[in-house]
């Protein structure tokens, strides 16, 4: 058993939209990076008497997906990448969640395009505080490495001088702010 960081208190906290961002970053022609984001729609965040026994849920809106270019959104909602005609959300629902000192770890599924496969987050606890509407909060960091090709996100582009438009590997960060429930 892991005690739980200073200031986090157990209980189940749900993440604030408009305080909740999902981001994406992926190499492109091999020499630059694309940015996008992906709204989260639902997260909740179960913390136990232990970080052992904490479990997180989040669902994620595929179709809103941005990267500032509406012709790239469009191709990335197109069958080429996400479909999200048919695919419109995202999930990622906790197997376990462990701690090495203040390093945290959330192992479970992932779910993107309709496959789903486990995935890692290394997770920072960022603080805990009182909003000015008298909510408690919790805030959280996580981010992982997948490549988009477990996932089979397999479309790109052979380039002229060699290599590819798209790389495999994709950075996903998450930014959460959470309110503890009543």
């Amino acid at each position: 058993m892991t005690a739980l960081p200073t200031n986090l208190t157990a209980g189940t906290y749900v993440a604030d939209p408009t305080h909740t961002q999902a981001g994406f970053t992926v190499r492109h022609a091999g020499i630059s990076k694309v940015r996008g984001t992906v709204p989260v729609t639902t997260a909740t965040i179960v913390v136990g008497d232990d970080i052992e026994s904490s479990s997180v849920t989040a669902t994620l809106d595929a179709a809103g997906i941005t990267t500032g270019d509406a012709n790239r959104d469009g191709h990335l909602r197109s069958a080429d990448f996400f479909s999200t005609d048919e695919h419109n959300t995202w999930t990622f629902a906790s197997t376990s969640v462990t701690a090495d000192g203040d390093d945290y770890e959330v192992v479970g599924d992932l779910t993107i395009a309709g496959v789903t496969k486990p995935a890692t987050l290394a997770l920072e606890y960022t603080g805990s505080a009182t909003d000015p509407f008298g909510n408690p909060r919790a805030a959280f960091e996580a981010t992982t490495t997948i490549s988009r090709k477990e996932w089979g996100i397999t479309w790109n582009a052979a380039l002229e001088a060699g290599g590819v438009l798209v790389s495999d590997k994709v950075v996903i960060a998450l930014d959460v702010s959470a309110i503890k429930q009543a």
